[in-house]
């Protein structure tokens, strides 16, 4: 772990050098602080969305309205988490409002705006500070990441963040 100004600072997750504004496919995911379950619960293999995770699911398909430059593929929000492929189809142009679309920049605007929206009712409610992405190399890698987003309710009592969740709030 590097240094700055004598004190550790946490290394960047994303690949160096690589472009995140670049035409691609991007498998993302969010975690809430302390995976926290804070958007509802599976129930038979089915998640259902409580208030909170409606707002989660309502600001994702916002992000996609907003964004010509993107396109949302296959999404699904979580208890504690929400998994999400994106396509950027081009390299955006930069503007006033939004900056250029990178990964980043799209899912800061989206913790963002939910993070605003859940607080009205849920004060307590956060993010953690960072997120997961891979990049999509391949047609069978994008196959394999939808199935695994289709079947993740299905999956959620072996899955590593329902076995590592803080209790609810």
């Amino acid at each position: 772990m590097a240094k700055f100004r004598k004190t550790y600072r946490v290394e960047s997750t994303r690949l160096p050098g690589f472009d995140y504004s670049a035409p691609g496919y991007y498998f993302l995911t969010i975690c809430t602080h302390g995976r926290a379950c804070w958007f509802g619960e599976i129930r038979s293999e089915f998640m259902l969305l409580n208030d909170a995770g409606c707002i989660a699911w309502q600001e994702w398909y916002r992000t996609g309205e907003l964004r010509p430059n993107i396109r949302l593929d296959e999404f699904i929000v979580m208890p504690n988490h929400i998994h999400a492929i994106i396509q950027i189809l081009e390299p955006s142009v930069e503007t006033p409002r939004r900056g250029v679309s990178t990964i980043s920049a799209i899912i800061n605007q989206y913790k963002m705006v939910v993070t605003k929206r859940v607080r009205q009712t849920h004060p307590e409610f956060a993010w953690q500070s960072r997120f997961y992405d891979h990049i999509v190399r391949d047609e069978q890698a994008l196959r394999n990441l939808r199935e695994y987003i289709l079947y993740n309710p299905a999956m959620w009592k072996t899955d590593e963040m329902y076995a590592a969740r803080a209790e609810s709030p």
